[in-house]
């Protein structure tokens, strides 16, 4: 498999950052220039990128400060679009959206903290529960990322997406709740929040794969940052849904 044929299959990804779209991304001059990409360099990263989070987090969750929080998610959301269609800008980029992204998450967990005591400990180890459960299932073999595996999560994926961008819509301009069941504490509500849960948790092996399949294929090094970024962004999105079902639940 050629390097340029190795990406266009590793986009395939529920994963916004792992599309198709950056197909020529690599070249055997990148490669040459840069070096190749490893594993034991995107776990360095992803460390890297965590740490930043964490720390940023450590600022509004200590300090909370609601121009802070949304300034961090609105920077965060630009700086993750410009990630996305500038990969090899990634090195620079992701590290800068892993400290916005800290301090919206600091923030928003302070709010829910404040509401339901105890529920940043139960999301934070949900999380990384389940980004350890994940990973022991992808390196074992218990789930694998065929061809059908991806198309049903990326469908999934883009369905979700859909849903809260016509949620977002319907509240803006309509008023009201929007669709009620997404913020409903009822069964039905509940359920949505376990699939979505589910959903964005499976998303995690298609990160996994990109990750050691780029690797093993030698794609440029500074895939090694683009694919630590994709990951964080499924962490971050797992970790909001893990906390909106928490309060779903504390609320029944």
């Amino acid at each position: 498999m050629s390097k340029h044929s190795a990406l266009d299959t590793f986009g395939r990804s529920g994963n916004p950052a792992f599309r198709d779209h950056f197909e020529g991304t690599a070249s055997n001059e990148d490669t040459r220039l840069s070096g190749a990409m490893t594993l034991e360099g995107a776990v360095n990263k992803t460390g890297i990128l965590l740490a930043l989070c964490f720390s940023s987090a450590a600022v509004t969750w200590n300090i909370p400060n609601t121009g802070l929080m949304i300034g961090g998610a609105i920077v965060g959301l630009i700086l993750g679009l410009v990630t996305i269609f500038n990969p090899r800008q990634a090195a620079k980029l992701a590290p800068l959206y892993a400290l916005a992204q800290g301090l919206f998450l600091g923030g928003i967990t302070v709010i829910y903290e404040s509401q339901y005591p105890g529920i940043a400990v139960q999301a934070i180890g949900l999380t990384f529960g389940t980004l350890a459960s994940l990973l022991i299932c992808y390196k074992t073999g218990l789930i694998k990322p065929t061809e059908n595996f991806k198309l049903m999560l990326v469908s999934a994926t883009s369905g979700i997406f859909l849903l809260y961008m016509v949620n977002i819509v319907m509240m803006t301009f309509g008023g009201g709740e929007g669709i009620g069941f997404i913020h409903s504490n009822g069964i039905m509500g509940i359920g949505f929040s376990l699939v979505v849960v589910a959903i964005a948790a499976l998303n995690l092996v298609l990160d996994f794969d990109f990750i050691e399949q780029g690797a093993e294929q030698g794609i440029p090094k500074y895939m090694e940052w683009y694919g630590t970024f994709g990951l964080l962004i499924t962490l971050v999105w797992l970790y909001l849904e893990i906390l909106r079902m928490l309060a779903k639940m504390r609320n029944r």
